[in-house]
C-alpha cells in the first residue's frame, strides 16, 4: 500500500510539472507573439512619422515657393507702381510748356503773339531731338572721369535683346529702385526742354525762331546734359567735399541753367526797341491778363509732378510720404511767394499787381524745388518768402540797367535758383545746424560705415555742405554761361539771330508767318460778340 501510495504521489508530481511547463510554453508563445505585435505596431508608428516628415517637407517646399512667388510678384508690382509714378509725373510736367506758352504769349504785346507761341513750340520739339539723340548719353550714359556720359546715344541703352531674341526693356535699378529706363528717360526729358524753354522768355519779341531752335538743340543735346552727368549721374559733384550737393528736383540744375541761358541771352540781344523810353513804358505791359494767369496756374500744377515726381519712386511707404511732404512744400512755396510779392508792390505802387503775383507764385516754388524734400512745412514757407523778395530785387536791378528780360525769366530762374540751392542747406531739417540730412531725405547723412544698422550721424558739417552748394552754383553759372554767350555770339554773325529793326517794327507775326495775327480781333464785332451780347 505504501508503495501504491509513494507511485501515486510521483505520479501527481509528474504530472504537475508538466502542467508547469505547457503553462511555460504558453507564456513564452504568448510573450513571443505579443512582441511581435509590438514590434509591429511600432513599425508602423515609424512608417507613419517617416511619412509625416516626408509630408512636411514637402510642405515646406511648397510654402518656400509660395513665398518666392509673391516675393516675385511684390517686386513686378512694386517696379509697375514706380513706372506709373514717373510716367504720370512726366504727363503732368508737359502742362508746364503749356504755362510757359501762356506766360509768354500774355506777356508781349499782340503784335508778337504767334512768335511767342512758335518759340515754345520749336522749343519743345527740337529740344526733344536733341535729348534723343546726344543729351540722354551725354547725361547718364557710362561715365568717362565722372565728367561725362559716353553710351546710350540714340536711345540705344533703352532696350535690349532678351532669351529668344526678343526685345525687353532696360531696368534701372538705384536703392531698389527699379524703373525701366524709357521712364526715365521720358521723366528726364520734360526737365530737359523746361531749362531750355526759360531761354525763349528772355529773348521774345527780337530773337528769330529758326536760330534760337540752333540754340536749343545744342543746349539739350550736350551742355545741360553734362550737368546732369556732374550731378543726378553720380558725376564728380555728388561726392564733393564727401558731402556732396543737395538739389533734390533742381532749383540749380534746372532752374539756374534756364536763368543763366536767359540772362546771357537778353544781354547779348539787347532791349527791344523803345523798351525803357518813358512815352513807350505802357506799350510794354502785358497784353492778356488771362493768358498770364492761366498759364502761371499750368506752370504750378506742373510744378507739383516736378517735385514730387524727383522720388523716382512710390512703391515703399517712406518715398510715398517724402512725395507728399513735396506737395505740402511746393503748395505752401508757390502761395508764400506770392503773397510776399503781391503785398510789396501794394505797398510800394498802392495798387495790385497781378503779374508780380504771378511771377512770386513762380519765385516762390523755385525757391524750395532743391531743399523741398529735406525742409519741414514751415521752413519752405520761410524760404519761398525771402525768394519773392530775391525776385524782387532782382528784377528791379534789372530794369535799372536796362536789360529786357519781358517775363523776368532770369530773375524767377536764376536769382531764385541760386537762392533755393543756398535756402536747402540753410533750412535743412537736421537738428540745428548740428546734423545735416540733404539729400538723404528722411536720414541724416550717416558717418563712415560700420556694423550698425543706424550708424550715427555726421555732426558739424552744416558749413562743408554749404561749400559744396557754392561750389555747384559756381560750376552752372560758369558752363551755362560760357557756352550760351559762344553759341549766340556765333549764331548772331552766322545767322542773324536778332530780327531786322524794320521787321521788329512792324511786329513779327506781320513780317514771318504765315498766321498775320495770332487773334483775330475784328469777329468781336459779329452777331454772336460779347460786346453785341452785353449790350
Amino acid at each position: 500500500m505504501r508503495w501504491q501510495a509513494l507511485f501515486l504521489l510521483l505520479l501527481s508530481v509528474d504530472l504537475a510539472r508538466c502542467e508547469h511547463e505547457a503553462d511555460l510554453t504558453r507564456s513564452r508563445l504568448e510573450l513571443k507573439t505579443l512582441q511581435l505585435e509590438i514590434d509591429k505596431r511600432l513599425g508602423a508608428v515609424e512608417e507613419r512619422v517617416t511619412g509625416r516628415r516626408l509630408q512636411g517637407s514637402s510642405l515646406e517646399d511648397r510654402l518656400l515657393e509660395t513665398v518666392h512667388a509673391l516675393q516675385k510678384k511684390d517686386d513686378t508690382m512694386a517696379a509697375a507702381a514706380d513706372n506709373l509714378w514717373l510716367l504720370l509725373c512726366g504727363a503732368i510736367l508737359m502742362f508746364m510748356h503749356v504755362g510757359f506758352a501762356m506766360v509768354e504769349c500774355g506777356t508781349c504785346r499782340a503784335r508778337n503773339a504767334s512768335d511767342a507761341l512758335i518759340k515754345n513750340m520749336l522749343s519743345l520739339c527740337v529740344g526733344t531731338l536733341g535729348w534723343w539723340s546726344f543729351g540722354w548719353g551725354f547725361a547718364t550714359g557710362t561715365l568717362f572721369q565722372d565728367f561725362i556720359g559716353t553710351s546710350g546715344f540714340f536711345g540705344s541703352d533703352l532696350l535690349k535683346v532678351g532669351s529668344g531674341q526678343s526685345l525687353k526693356a532696360t531696368i534701372s535699378c538705384d536703392d531698389g529702385v527699379c524703373p525701366t529706363k524709357m521712364a526715365v528717360w521720358f521723366f528726364n526729358w520734360g526737365f530737359c526742354t523746361t531749362a531750355c524753354t526759360i531761354v525763349s522768355g528772355a529773348v521774345l519779341e527780337r530773337a528769330k525762331s529758326s536760330s534760337y531752335s540752333v540754340y536749343t538743340f545744342f543746349m539739350t543735346a550736350f551742355v545741360y546734359p553734362v550737368i546732369v552727368a556732374w550731378t543726378w549721374s553720380d558725376g564728380w559733384l555728388a561726392s564733393l567735399f564727401d558731402v556732396g550737393y543737395t538739389d533734390f528736383a533742381g532749383s540749380c540744375i534746372v532752374h539756374v541753367s534756364g536763368g543763366m541761358g536767359a540772362l546771357v541771352g537778353t544781354v547779348l540781344l539787347g532791349p527791344r526797341l523803345h523798351r525803357f523810353h518813358p512815352a513807350h513804358a505802357v506799350a510794354f505791359e502785358p497784353h492778356n491778363l488771362p493768358f498770364l494767369v492761366l498759364g502761371t496756374l499750368f506752370l504750378w500744377v506742373g510744378w507739383f509732378a516736378f517735385n514730387a515726381g524727383s522720388t523716382l519712386s512710390l512703391h515703399t511707404r517712406e518715398t510715398a510720404t517724402l512725395a507728399a511732404q513735396v506737395a505740402v512744400n511746393t503748395a505752401l512755396a508757390g502761395s508764400s511767394g506770392g503773397t510776399s510779392v503781391f503785398f510789396l508792390r501794394l505797398v510800394v505802387k498802392k495798387k495790385y499787381d497781378l503779374a508780380g503775383l504771378c511771377n512770386g507764385i513762380l519765385a516762390g516754388v523755385v525757391s524750395v524745388t532743391a531743399g523741398c524734400a529735406n525742409m519741414n512745412a514751415g521752413s519752405a514757407l520761410a524760404a519761398a518768402v525771402v525768394g519773392g523778395l530775391v525776385f524782387e530785387a532782382f528784377s528791379a536791378l534789372l530794369k535799372r540797367m536796362h536789360i529786357d528780360d519781358p517775363v523776368d525769366a532770369s530773375a524767377v530762374h536764376l536769382a531764385c535758383g541760386i537762392w533755393g540751392t543756398i535756402a536747402a542747406t540753410l533750412f535743412d531739417w537736421g537738428k540745428g545746424f548740428e546734423y545735416y540730412h540733404g539729400q538723404y531725405g528722411w536720414t541724416c547723412l550717416p558717418a563712415a560705415p560700420s556694423n550698425d544698422l543706424q550708424p550715427p550721424c555726421i555732426a558739424g558739417i552744416v558749413g562743408t555742405a554749404l561749400a559744396a552748394q557754392v561750389v555747384l552754383i559756381l560750376c552752372v553759372l560758369v558752363w551755362i554761361g560760357f557756352w550760351s554767350f559762344v553759341v549766340i555770339k556765333l549764331l548772331t554773325v552766322a545767322a542773324g539771330l536778332r530780327v531786322k529793326e524794320g521787321t521788329e517794327q512792324a511786329g513779327l507775326d506781320a513780317a514771318d508767318y504765315a498766321h498775320k495775327n495770332a487773334y483775330a480781333l475784328e469777329e468781336r464785332e459779329s452777331p454772336d460778340s460779347w460786346r453785341v451780347l452785353s449790350s
